[in-house]
């Protein structure tokens, strides 16, 4: 039994190692936008307990600036859609790139079990 792994196999554990790299940074950026998502949906909920006549300022780049209230809960609202939306999106992502992982640790097992031979 040869021990040298061949170029092939060499070639897929490297691909494994790529997908495991793109999982782990699939994972962060889910974990990331969830939080984003929750932070939001608190925001929404404290604002909404507001009286519709309070001062509110939110945030635009470096500048907070003044709004009303229904302006700032559908922009809110907004940010929360479009962020539900990335985390669906990246889920998907995770999915696909889980099948991946699961192939190419099929492909490197029938690789060796072959070599083994």
């Amino acid at each position: 039994m040869s021990t040298q792994i061949p170029p092939q196999v060499q070639n897929q554990i490297a691909q494994l190692q790529q997908v495991q790299q793109q999982a782990q940074s699939l994972s962060i950026q889910r974990s990331q936008m969830e939080t984003l998502q929750k932070e939001s949906e608190l925001a929404l909920e404290e604002l909404e307990k507001l009286p519709d006549d309070a001062v509110i300022y939110r945030t635009v780049g470096d500048l907070q600036i003044r709004s009303e209230k229904q302006e700032t809960i559908s922009k809110l609202k907004e940010k929360i859609e479009t962020l539900s939306l990335r985390v669906q999106s990246i889920s998907r992502q995770e999915e696909r790139i889980s099948k991946r992982f699961t192939q190419l640790q099929e492909q490197i097992q029938q690789s060796m079990g072959q070599q083994a031979q």
